[in-house]
């Protein structure tokens, strides 16, 4: 996931991704035309890694996918974020492909936000069709604590580096 913390920094956590892996790319406070820039950018680096680019927003610009609220359906890789159950089998009965549940840990994208912890976020997963990808306050060491239940996890901050 990307967002405007990250400034300087994107780059260098784009090229400590394994390859193959996928970027969301956000920056919605960004300009439009700095952002569209910025995406470009991001979109060499993802292509010569093999990695996979989502776009969050309602822009039309070539990705391999979106990510937004309300996911409609189409030919590219859907995503949705989900924070309840009722999110979820919203989100599922659109078809999307992967699942973001969030925040399962405090984070800085929502400073003060209550977070969900395991026990919420199994509540979010149970009986869920779709693959979950853990997001908010993650980092390795707790992806692995959440063992087997999420298809993989995302972060801003854990993959940046430090100031």
């Amino acid at each position: 996931m990307t967002d405007e913390r990250i400034g300087e920094g994107l780059m260098h956590a784009i090229a400590r991704l394994p390859k193959g892996s996928g970027i969301i790319f956000r920056h919605y406070s960004l300009a439009p035309a700095a952002r569209r820039k910025l995406f470009d950018q991001v979109k060499r680096a993802a292509k010569a890694r093999r990695m996979t680019l989502i776009l969050a927003g309602d822009q039309a610009w070539p990705a391999d996918g979106s990510h937004r609220r309300s996911p409609k359906r189409s030919r590219t890789i859907q995503t949705a974020a989900v924070h309840s159950v009722r999110e979820r089998i919203a989100a599922e009965r659109s078809g999307v492909d992967l699942l973001f549940v969030s925040p399962i840990y405090p984070t800085q994208s929502h400073p003060g936000g209550k977070a969900l912890g395991r026990i919420g976020m199994g509540r979010i997963i149970n009986g869920a069709r779709t693959p979950i990808i853990a997001l908010g306050g993650m980092t390795k060491q707790r992806a692995r604590g959440l063992g087997r239940s999420i298809y993989g996890w995302a972060a801003i901050s854990a993959l940046t580096p430090k100031a």
